[in-house]
């Protein structure tokens, strides 16, 4: 049964080739044996934390506690970049912990990708515009050091930056509105995929040679010599 281990948090001693991936809220699964945190899996899990009064008080436990204390090491790390999906800044526990850091650590920088436009996402673009180092990406627009703005995108480079564009931007069109892209998360995960990946675009497969050893093509699913 899968257990938290509080002190490989604490003292970051994890593989060099994990990712770290927090996921500070969303308490199903997570129970008490003994003295230990488990995670059943099961439906009947009764360790949760609800959305009411009680809420703030429950994250001062195990696992809360650890996760959000490594949090605030990892963010007072010179040179650290966060960055954040999905998350709504409605959490005043979360947002508070990310305030104070960005307060604390100039060197420190959260990029945040939002879902909705920016008129939709008041309490990030709120906290954005006080802190500089909190980059905030929507839809329709962007609050970068402080200033917020519409997107505007220029002339591409080269023909090679169109690929590119089309990963997080996506061009108007009579069925949809031009929009920023990487506020959907699955879009978010497959621009992080593609970055890592030497093209943008599967190669085309090798030719397969004839018993003379010349190529042939391939046309309509059939090859001709």
């Amino acid at each position: 049964m899968p257990f938290f281990d509080p002190v490989s948090i604490s003292t970051d001693q994890l593989p060099a080739r994990w990712s770290r991936l927090w996921k500070l809220h969303g308490s199903l699964g997570w129970d008490v044996i003994g003295e230990t945190v488990v995670r059943t899996g099961q439906r009947n899990a009764t360790k949760l934390i609800y959305p009411d009064h009680l809420k703030y008080d429950e994250v001062t436990r195990l696992p809360y506690s650890a996760l959000f204390e490594r949090l605030r090491e990892f963010l007072t790390t010179p040179d650290s970049l966060l960055i954040c999906s999905g998350f709504s800044f409605c959490d005043a526990h979360i947002c508070a912990v990310l305030d104070e850091a960005l307060v604390a650590n100039s060197n420190t920088a959260i990029f945040a990708f939002q879902y909705h436009a920016l008129d939709q996402e008041r309490l990030a673009t709120r906290l954005a515009v006080n802190r500089p180092n909190l980059s905030i990406y929507g839809r329709d627009g962007a609050v970068i050091s402080g200033i917020p703005g519409k997107w505007q995108p220029g002339q591409l480079p080269n023909e090679e930056w169109k690929e590119i564009r089309q990963t997080f931007w996506q061009s108007a069109s009579k069925d949809a509105s031009a929009e920023f892209l990487l506020g959907d998360f699955a879009k978010l995960a497959r621009f992080f995929a593609l970055a890592q990946a030497q093209q943008m675009a599967s190669p085309v497969p090798p030719l397969p040679a004839t018993t003379d050893g010349a190529p042939v093509s391939h046309e309509a699913g059939h090859a001709k010599s």
